[in-house]
């Protein structure tokens, strides 16, 4: 491996541990582990917990995958770089747990190389990343912890980043089709490389680091409250604009199909139970009607 992007494979291994043992302790069972191999080339571990106590699915995934030509997801924006050689590795988690007051969670940070084909050309590589919260009943004490989280990760990188990194977050988990977002957002970036390769790693390093502290201390306060099966109904009902984001607009779900990743892990991020109703409407000022106020952008943060 490139002893420039080798840190980077070691510091993506160690967050896969990392925060399936913080899992495991709050839920009481062991992650199961899935290697796999890509003919192409690469690979990766899936660590996941199907149908358990606390999270009804949870998988923390890591790949490191390569190929001979870049596959239009990651070229279309980029036409200069097509027919490269190309190399990506990350660290991919959606949680959905079994409680509906406990929220959804996805966290990416990834990093992308496209390598030369000709002596006079050099590596160019981006940095990407972020995570976000998909709540079915709203506590805003909740939404605005994990949105200093994210402040938090970005601070030492500039003052710009995190309303920066926020309103991308708002526009790219949005569903045009409900015009509504999918919850209440956190960050997002793709194309980090313009501070350079160690300083681009330092922030996505930091966002990755600060997943934890965003979203077990929400997992924790809420997964003992009481629920009954009008707000499971509501979850799954809400579980089904995660499917419709992820298998309409999420670039990585795209990208991992088009470069011939494998299914069962990119698929991984599906709720493991949705449900669908033909034009249903909650109950005027019932609780779930209330989450419907919040799936707009808003700003959680005083001084943001």
């Amino acid at each position: 491996m490139n002893s420039t992007i080798q840190p980077v494979y070691d510091y993506l291994i160690g967050l896969q541990q990392d925060i399936v043992g913080q899992l495991e302790a709050i839920d009481g069972n062991a992650f199961a582990t899935d290697q796999w191999e890509r003919a192409e080339g690469g690979g990766g571990i899936s660590r996941y917990l199907e149908n358990s106590t606390v999270f009804e699915r949870a998988a923390v995934l890591f790949s490191h995958v390569k190929g001979s030509q870049l596959p239009p997801s990651a070229s279309a924006q980029r036409p200069e770089l097509a027919g490269r050689p190309w190399e990506a590795m990350g660290v991919s988690l959606v949680i959905h747990p079994r409680n509906p007051y406990v929220p959804t969670s996805h966290m990416n940070v990834r990093l992308f190389v496209a390598h030369p084909t000709q002596d006079d050309q050099e590596p160019v590589f981006w940095f990407g990343g972020g995570l976000d919260l998909t709540p079915y009943y709203l506590f805003e004490d909740d939404a605005v912890h994990f949105h200093q989280m994210c402040a938090d990760a970005l601070a030492p990188f500039g003052a710009d980043k995190y309303p920066a990194y926020k309103t991308w977050c708002d526009q790219y988990f949005y569903l045009k089709h409900r015009d509504e977002t999918r919850g209440i957002g956190g960050i997002f970036f793709d194309d980090l490389n313009e501070d350079g390769f160690e300083q681009s790693f330092a922030l996505m390093q930091s966002v990755g680091n600060h997943f934890a502290k965003a979203y077990m201390p929400i997992v924790k306060a809420r997964y003992q409250l009481e629920y009954g099966s009008r707000e499971r109904e509501f979850q799954a009902y809400r579980r089904g604009r995660y499917v419709e984001f992820n298998l309409v607009f999420d670039r990585g779900t795209l990208f991992g199909l088009q470069s011939g990743g494998r299914t069962e892990s990119i698929l991984l991020s599906m709720p493991p139970m949705a449900h669908w109703r033909y034009c249903w409407q909650p109950e005027p000022d019932s609780p779930e009607a209330k989450l419907y106020d919040y799936l707009k952008p808003r700003e959680w943060l005083k001084n943001a």
